[in-house]
């Protein structure tokens, strides 16, 4: 651990300096105090990104003077609208090499040895699955020697488990490993994206009260049963379709001071949405976002489209942000994470699906990147430019359990020969990640 030397440097000024542009170490080294032997070291700071995912900033220690060094993660944006839920089955020497991203926030579970390391005991790492057992490993050791000494039955129990969490790494037999982070910015690598990854299973819940807690975004002498604000009605609801709301927030490239507009609009043929969009003066990050204005329906809805032609490009779409897209031609599936909920075009989508997966990915070019990957990707976006430009006809499926996405039937209200749309009842497994099989409505203040 370090402590950083606040005549040096102030933490203000060091984050000015990163960007998303700053390539290797920043060439500022900070002067830091060794936790180990209080002698000054050298800390560095790396500004990256993990491809699929989001900026992380890596700190990394040294000291000359004990030796002593450590490196720490931390999330370079805000804590998330959800928590985040990965749950990955291991079942190869292969899946012990993805790369994770762990916050200090995150629990980490191995069902099978009744496993856990709760939040806040770790710093954030990041790592790989290895890399986690031989961490959790290494602080189990770590004061064995005077468990020994003190009592040497429960350190005979301590090594056997050590022994059992070992022979994890020969994955002789498959394992489940959970990392649940309540503020959304963990993360664990699918070695093939942008395919979906039947070993990895990813979901999204809302905090509880004492999980925002422990996060700060509430205080601890909040009561644990405050009602939530009464949703807009009557008058209100007039007052935001007719007009533009402005509410302050920060901007979540460099945190600085922004607005957000946000409007009600009717989409014809289809139903109410909230539009939002925040533009940032400082760093001039622009982004924009769609909700559902309406409740979840009772059916999930499938919409499949033939792409015939480059004229399909223009139709209008809504897309939530629990909606999966889906093209098999070219085996892609993303997940409702994967793209924020928007109101765009058909080419706006696969735009973003493109920059998600080749553009914005820093692993597609330079040193870092590995040549079968990168070229497979470089594929896949051409693939992409090809289906904009009408030179690939292929299916793209909007797939969402909560009904609430639209793509424009250019023929209505007659029926699109090129377009089928399909109800369907959901899952358990998705209304669980909803949240709404333990969601009630009615009776809610009746006591059991």
């Amino acid at each position: 651990m370090s402590a950083i030397s606040q005549k040096h440097v102030r933490g203000e000024s060091v984050f000015k300096e990163l960007s998303a542009d700053d390539e290797g170490w920043l060439p500022t080294e900070i002067e830091s105090l060794c936790m180990n032997c209080y002698q000054n070291g050298v800390t560095r700071l790396l500004l990256t990104k993990i491809p699929f995912f989001k900026e992380v900033i890596v700190s990394s220690f040294s000291c000359d003077n004990c030796s002593w060094s450590n490196t720490e993660i931390q999330s370079a944006g805000r804590i998330q609208e959800q928590g985040v839920c990965y749950t990955l089955q291991v079942r190869s020497q292969a899946d012990l090499d993805r790369e994770v991203v762990k916050m200090d926030s995150a629990t980490t579970r191995i069902p099978q040895l009744d496993f856990e390391i709760p939040p806040f005991t770790q710093k954030g790492c990041l790592s790989t699955i290895e890399g986690l057992l031989d961490r959790a490993v290494a602080g189990l050791e770590q004061d064995q020697a005077a468990r020994q000494a003190a009592d040497p039955e429960v350190a005979g129990k301590i090594d056997a488990f050590i022994q059992k969490l070992k022979k994890l790494k020969d994955v002789q037999e498959e394992f489940t490993l959970v990392i649940e982070d309540p503020s959304g910015n963990s993360f664990v690598e699918n070695p093939k994206a942008p395919r979906k990854d039947e070993a990895l299973t990813v979901s999204r819940f809302r905090r509880s009260i004492q999980q925002e807690k422990q996060l700060g975004l509430r205080a601890d002498d909040d009561p644990e049963d405050e009602d939530e604000d009464e949703e807009p009605r009557g008058n209100d609801l007039d007052t935001m379709r007719s007009e533009v709301l402005v509410f302050n927030t920060n901007c979540p490239e460099c945190n600085a001071p922004a607005s957000t507009n946000m409007k009600l609009v009717q989409i014809p043929h289809f139903k109410e949405a909230v539009i939002m969009a925040t533009n940032c003066d400082s760093c001039g990050h622009r982004t924009n976002e769609v909700k559902s204005g309406g409740a979840t329906e009772e059916k999930g809805t499938r919409i499949s489209l033939r792409i015939s032609s480059a004229s399909d490009m223009t139709r209008d779409l809504l897309k939530s942000e629990t909606c999966n897209v889906l093209i098999p031609e070219l085996e892609l599936e993303l997940g409702m994470g994967a793209v924020c909920g928007k109101f765009t075009t058909l080419e706006g989508l696969l735009t973003d699906i493109r920059d998600l997966i080749v553009s914005k990915n820093p692993f597609v070019c330079g040193d870092s990147g590995e040549s079968d990957r990168t070229q497979k990707l470089k594929e896949f976006g051409e693939k992409i430019d090809k289906i904009i430009a009408g030179e690939m006809k292929v299916h793209i499926i909007l797939d969402d359990p909560t009904g609430n996405s639209y793509l424009e039937n250019v023929y209505a209200p007659e029926a699109d020969p090129e377009m089928t749309t399909e109800k369907y009842t959901r899952s358990f497994e998705q209304n669980e990640e909803l949240g709404l099989n333990d969601m009630k409505t009615e009776g809610y203040q009746e006591v059991n």
